[in-house]
């Protein structure tokens, strides 16, 4: 069917496979972060019921490091911002990628008809339903 299509309309049906891909990317991003958000609030939380003079250890890289109570608690409620921050964004970035989508859509949709003279029933024809 691709290669029946005008120009305009080949552009805009590839416009909206680039669009689809980045939404399955921009999807991915937020469930990688939703994730991370996930564990570091069960982390956080899990601070809860540990003693504060306990001794503690942080991964950095492929070490561990000992670390106190205070600094662990204070790097993962930086980590559970950030993470808040990121999947804010990144559902703002799915909603406008989806709004395009559907814009880019109707567009095409309407220069299909405008061209075709109607859809496989149709559709869209002069007069409409009920009209004779």
């Amino acid at each position: 069917m691709q290669g029946n299509l005008p120009p305009e309309a080949q552009e805009k049906l590839e416009e909206l496979q680039d669009l689809q891909e980045t939404a399955q990317q921009v999807a991915a991003q937020k469930q990688q972060a939703e994730t991370q958000l996930n564990e570091s609030q069960t982390a956080l939380d899990q601070l809860d019921d540990i003693d504060t003079d306990t001794t503690m250890y942080r991964n950095v890289g492929e070490l561990l490091v000992e670390t106190d109570y205070d600094e662990a608690q204070s790097d993962l409620e930086e980590k559970v911002e950030s993470l808040e921050v990121r999947v804010e964004t990144l559902e703002k970035q799915e909603e406008r990628v989806q709004n395009q989508f559907e814009e880019l859509q109707g567009e095409l949709q309407q220069m299909l008809q405008g061209a075709g003279g109607g859809g496989p029933a149709g559709i869209g024809g002069p007069g409409g339903p009920g009209g004779a």
